[in-house]
């Protein structure tokens, strides 16, 4: 295959193509991202999966081995090695390969580059509303100056012509009359918090589901902070209760042997969204089973697996309905297919006037990033 080269004068010139040389580190790179998402953080299982694939698809060679690569992942700042001294303390050297927060960076990177492809990084926000006025970005549109506006906002090439026509180049002065200022938008923001189960079904049936569900997280963290970096994201995990977790914290996200608590999530979520300031808020819920667990006023936890409990379907049913009073709409990506699970969600939707997609493994990623773009033209 050839590129094609525009001569104006002469027509097309085609020349050879000639393929990107990948170095043997950026080639095994990628590889080793996804496995390192897979074994949830664990370096050393990284590297013995490294190993298998090696043997069956010689990914390495006599000039550039596993130890070689190790080793370039330390040069370039991606793992560290640490080791307890003998005071106690944890001090580098020899000793245990840890991830360092750079290698965590390029983890959400990648998987924001497998999901949603290359994206630009835009300007500070995204999200407009169609209010005009004393706003924090720049609209493009003119108008006369008015008592009260910021004097920043003067647009001042605009000014100089309108002094220039009304008083002539021999006389040339600027009076109040002569300003014009740029308008402003205000800048819309939303608060987003990620709901992920990490009951221990999100593993069974030989099927893993907590990968894709950590990749989806650590894309929409980063396009949120590369694309809409006044937005602010928090990712909580439910299992048979609910704590938030830190960014950092995602590659290393596995599941427990926890019944499904829906209800602690949703709490949690609505009591984070409740301390923003900002008026557009909303959470997304990963989930593959239903709720199969509550805690009683008495702390013990209430479980039941088989079918649909009607105590913890009241309790969801709830917290759904106090969501849409707090103005927060519940969007539900279902990894299930069973008829009385939809049935669940289709009543819980309805509670909270929210929306629920009932998805496969494969097409997760796509369907939160649409339905986090859509929600911005629906709520702003």
């Amino acid at each position: 295959m050839s590129d094609g080269l525009i001569n104006f004068r002469q027509g097309f010139t085609f020349k050879k193509h000639t393929p990107e040389d990948i170095s043997p580190f950026d080639r095994i790179f990628d590889v080793f991202k996804d496995l390192l998402t897979h074994t949830s953080g664990d370096l050393d299982e990284a590297f013995e999966w490294l190993e298998m694939l090696d043997k069956e698809y010689d990914i390495f060679n006599e000039d550039y081995s596993l130890e070689d690569f190790i080793e370039d992942l330390k040069k370039r700042g991606y793992i560290k090695e640490e080791k307890d001294s003998e005071d106690g303390n944890t001090g580098e050297g020899k000793g245990k390969n840890l991830l360092t927060p750079k290698l965590e960076k390029a983890l959400r990177e990648f998987a924001l580059d497998q999901i949603f492809g290359k994206l630009k990084k835009t300007g500070i926000g995204n999200h407009r509303t169609s209010k005009t006025g004393i706003g924090d970005e720049r609209d493009g549109e003119n108008r006369n100056f008015q008592f009260g506006d910021d004097l920043t906002a003067v647009n001042m090439t605009e000014s100089l012509k309108n002094a220039q026509i009304n008083n002539g180049i021999s006389d040339l002065r600027m009076t109040e009359d002569d300003l014009i200022v740029e308008e402003t938008r205000h800048k819309a923001q939303m608060s987003t918090v990620l709901m992920i189960d990490i009951s221990h079904s999100m593993i069974l049936y030989g099927e893993d589901r907590i990968t894709p569900a950590k990749k989806v997280a650590m894309a929409l963290v980063e396009l949120i902070k590369r694309k809409y970096p006044k937005d602010s994201i928090d990712i909580i995990v439910f299992g048979n209760e609910a704590w938030p977790i830190k960014i950092k914290d995602l590659p290393y996200l596995q599941v427990g042997p926890y019944h499904t608590n829906t209800v602690a999530g949703l709490e949690l979520a609505m009591d984070i969204l409740r301390r923003k300031r900002n008026t557009n808020k909303q959470i997304f819920m990963i989930t593959d089973g239903k709720p199969s667990c509550i805690k009683l006023p008495t702390g013990e936890f209430y479980m039941n697996s088989v079918g649909l409990d009607e105590m913890i379907v009241a309790q969801c049913l709830n917290k759904a309905a106090q969501a849409r009073k707090l103005k927060i709409p519940i969007t539900t990506f279902m990894i299930a297919q069973d008829p009385y699970l939809r049935r669940f969600v289709e009543a819980f939707t309805a509670q909270n006037k929210g929306k629920a997609f009932l998805t496969g493994l494969s097409n997760l990623g796509e369907m939160i990033f649409e339905d986090y773009e859509r929600n911005w033209i629906r709520r702003i």
